[in-house]
């Protein structure tokens, strides 16, 4: 009973988290609403493009630090506060960041319009203290990002590895969650946040596919 209890409540507060747009939020501060320029989205790539690097660097930071905060408050909450088993805790810290995705995504005062979640994605990786995950997706991102131009593919390739290096992590008992009755329900949380990533990156791909996806620093055509 408790456990669905805290299952939902770790949601509830990652989606609380994730609505601090800090996009909009600064887009707003310039007397603009994000959303109504360059390709719509309140993400750091549309902030970057609309209101320069600064921008685009805050909105990274802010975006992807809803994330780190959100699981370190889980971790006090959970670990600290009620001494939850370990493997039960690094659970939770994933609802959280599914919840945080969700609200970054999908915040209700937004009409639900709101970023792709890679920044946010991001964050939680880090919030999972786990040294290996963090230097995959950084080097996943960066590195494809830097030799293919494309943020977009950097992205969806970070997300996709994410995926890939927990189950292998988990199986190899190699996480928290080794050997425990979580490892399943983490691949699934995983998945489900990776997923959704892709699933907001569906119109980047297809553009990706037909070659009119802008690579970074590439001037948008009149």
């Amino acid at each position: 009973m408790y456990d669905i209890l805290y299952r939902v409540l770790a949601i509830i507060i990652g989606y609380v988290f994730g609505l601090f747009q800090t996009g909009y939020l600064y887009g707003r501060m310039n007397n603009i609403d994000i959303r109504e320029y360059g390709s719509g989205n309140a993400g750091t790539t549309n902030a970057m493009r609309v209101l320069g690097k600064k921008a685009g660097i805050i909105t990274y930071f802010g975006d992807a630090l809803k994330g780190v905060f959100c699981g370190l408050f889980i971790r006090l909450v959970f670990d600290l506060g009620i001494g939850l088993d370990l493997s039960f805790v690094f659970v939770l810290v994933l609802y959280g960041g599914l919840g945080v995705v969700l609200g970054h995504n999908f915040p209700f005062y937004m009409n639900f319009k709101g970023g792709k979640g890679i920044a946010a994605t991001s964050g939680v990786i880090v919030s999972l203290l786990d040294w290996k995950l963090i230097i995959i997706a950084a080097v996943a991102f960066f590195g494809i990002a830097f030799i293919s131009k494309y943020v977009s593919l950097g992205s969806i390739c970070m997300v996709i590895l994410f995926f890939g290096f927990t189950v292998l992590f988990g199986q190899l008992d190699m996480l928290p969650i080794s050997n425990s009755a979580h490892a399943v329900e983490t691949y699934i949380l995983v998945f489900l946040m990776s997923a959704l990533a892709i699933f907001k990156h569906r119109e980047n791909i297809k553009r990706l596919l037909n070659g009119t996806e802008r690579k970074i620093g590439e001037k948008k055509n009149d």
